[in-house]
């Protein structure tokens, strides 16, 4: 008889309006057996190890129609993004004790019934957190977005919105090492401080001391911008759509100040896209997963050789996980916001 333990579970409640709270999710514990049933085929059960809180989550914790992600659904474990160990497998690919990281669930152990979109952990010689995170899913998105949507060159201008997040602190470090002329924008003095001094930015402001959008980006960028990397959506993109320059290329990664508001607020410039000839264009990074070996053999070397940095906040347990996902959308996280399930 396989043994059976106890498995931690952090619930949805129901579905969320507005601002999400961490009342809206609960910690309930249930049992599972340390095997793979005998019904299922070519599946794994898992230890989570590490869990990503990432903004798309937000959606899913709203009834949803004709999304590319799925709704939670009330009263079963969320999951999202995450690195984990193999406890039992019937899958030939992937054996016991491996690392792996993909969607899984925010509970101690899960059992994955489809591999697909799960990746082997093989470089186990930078921190396994980084596979939620640069080497993970925010990364590949900020691989992607920033090379094959933007299609960047050297000596181009670049804005970042959320420059301080998982993804925002990586397009800024990469359009650097290209040659680029980058700033971003982030909501509190020490961030704006990170953004400068530890991430390389060549300058940052706090978006939320500008009382006029539209005036801080000429200042910032008096001759335009050719790049813009979307994370925000609302009055910053319509403020940027005016100092975009003609043939510009704006990647349209999220829009985070969206996603609590029950109606969207709307964009007043998208005429500019016409006037400059602007390229605006939407991008899920699980249309690029299959360049994650390029990814990794870019990224890995920059890591390994100090020439690019990347910081996290660290939660510890898995009781804190719903503290940390309604943080993201207060901006209380600096960097990639990681919850620590086990380290073993």
């Amino acid at each position: 008889m396989a043994e059976e333990v106890s498995n931690k579970q952090i619930v949805l409640r129901d579905y969320v309006k507005g601002f999400p709270k961490e009342s809206d999710m609960t910690l309930k514990t249930s049992t599972v057996k340390l095997k793979v049933p005998e019904d299922c085929s070519d599946a794994i059960l898992v230890k989570n190890l590490y869990l990503s809180c990432d903004p798309y989550m937000r959606n899913r914790m709203s009834k949803m129609e004709g999304s590319y992600v799925e709704s939670f659904t009330p009263g079963s474990a969320i999951t999202g993004y995450g690195v984990a160990r193999i406890v039992d497998s019937s899958h030939p690919n992937f054996k016991k004790g491996d690392l792996v990281w993909g969607v899984t669930g925010w509970e101690e152990y899960s059992l994955i019934r489809s591999t697909q979109g799960l990746f082997k952990i093989q470089h186990t010689d930078v921190p396994l957190s980084y596979y939620t995170g640069i080497l993970g899913m925010p990364g590949m998105t900020a691989y992607a977005g920033f090379y094959e949507v933007c299609s960047p060159k050297k000596g181009e201008t670049v804005y970042v919105s959320a420059a301080s997040g998982a993804v925002g602190q990586l397009v800024g470090q990469f359009a650097k090492l290209m040659g680029c002329y980058v700033v971003g924008s982030a909501g509190s003095k020490d961030k704006v401080e990170l953004l400068k001094n530890k991430l390389g930015f060549d300058d940052a402001f706090n978006y939320k001391e500008e009382q006029d959008l539209n005036a801080a980006l000429k200042r910032y960028f008096p001759d335009g911008i050719d790049i813009y990397f979307e994370n925000v959506g609302g009055k910053m993109l319509d403020a940027v759509l005016l100092n975009m320059k003609i043939h510009g290329r704006i990647a349209v990664c999220g829009m985070i100040s969206q996603y609590n508001l029950e109606q969207s607020e709307s964009v007043h410039n998208l005429f500019t896209l016409v006037t400059k000839r602007i390229r605006m264009e939407g991008f899920g990074v699980f249309d690029y997963y299959h360049l994650y070996q390029k990814f990794l053999d870019m990224v890995l070397p920059l890591i390994k050789e100090g020439k690019i940095n990347y910081v996290e906040d660290i939660a510890e347990g898995l009781e804190s996980a719903p503290a940390a996902l309604v943080g993201l959308f207060y901006g209380r996280n600096v960097g990639k916001q990681v919850v620590v399930v086990s380290r073993e």
